[in-house]
C-alpha cells in the first residue's frame, strides 16, 4: 500500500495529497457521527461527511502541501531545533488561526447558515484546543517527517481532530440558542 502511494505521490503529489485528505476528513466525519454522535448508519448524515471531504479535498489538502512547501524552504535556520521551532511557530500563528475560520466559515456557506455566527459561536474554542494538540504534533512532523510525507503524518492525526472539528460544526449548526425570558428558559423554534 506504502508503495502505491509513493507511486501516486511521486506522479502527481497535489492530487494524491488532495484525494488523501479527502478521504481521511470523510473518515474524521463518519467517525465522528458513528462514534461521538452515536447516529447508526441509518441517520447518518452523508451530505455532512461529503461537505467534509470536499472541504478537505479541494480547500485544505492543496493549502496545507504547499504551506508546507513554503515552510520548508523559506523558515530554515543553522539549528534543526530552531528550524522546527520557527515552523511550528508560523504554523499555529498563521496557518492554523486563518484556516480554522476558513474551515468553520465554508461549512457555513455549505450548510446555508452563516458565517459569522459559527466564527462567533465555534471559532475561539477550535482554535484554543487546536493549540493544545497541534503544537506538539507539529513539533514531531517538522523534525522527524519527510517533507513529502507531512500532510500524510498530518491527515493520519488529523482523523480524529477532524472527528472533533465536525462534532464541533455539527454542534454549532444544530445546537438551539437558549434565551431567557422573564427568569424562563426559552428556546426558540
Amino acid at each position: 500500500m506504502l508503495g502505491w502511494y509513493q507511486a501516486r505521490l511521486a506522479a502527481r503529489p497535489l492530487l494524491t495529497q488532495a484525494v488523501t485528505t479527502s478521504i481521511l476528513f470523510g473518515i474524521g466525519d463518519i467517525a465522528a457521527q458513528q462514534l461521538v454522535d452515536r447516529k447508526g448508519i441509518e441517520k447518518h448524515d452523508l451530505a455532512r461527511t461529503g461537505r467534509m471531504a470536499l472541504y478537505g479535498g479541494v480547500v485544505f489538502g492543496p493549502a496545507a502541501a504547499t504551506w508546507f512547501q513554503i515552510l520548508s524552504r523559506k523558515v530554515a535556520f543553522k539549528s534543526a531545533n530552531t528550524t522546527m521551532l520557527a515552523r511550528v511557530a508560523c504554523d499555529q500563528g498563521l496557518f492554523a488561526p486563518a484556516f480554522i475560520g476558513v474551515f468553520l466559515g465554508s461549512m457555513a456557506v455549505l450548510e446555508g447558515s452563516s458565517p459569522s455566527e459559527k466564527l462567533s459561536r465555534s471559532y475561539w474554542e477550535a482554535l484554543s484546543t487546536n493549540w493544545m494538540i497541534w503544537p506538539f504534533v507539529q513539533m514531531v512532523n517538522f523534525k522527524l517527517v519527510p517533507l513529502q510525507h507531512r500532510l500524510l503524518f498530518v491527515n493520519i492525526i488529523s482523523i480524529g481532530w477532524n472527528c472533533y472539528l465536525s462534532y464541533l460544526n455539527s454542534d454549532a449548526s444544530e445546537t438551539k440558542v437558549l434565551g431567557e425570558k422573564d427568569g424562563v428558559v426559552v428556546v426558540p423554534e
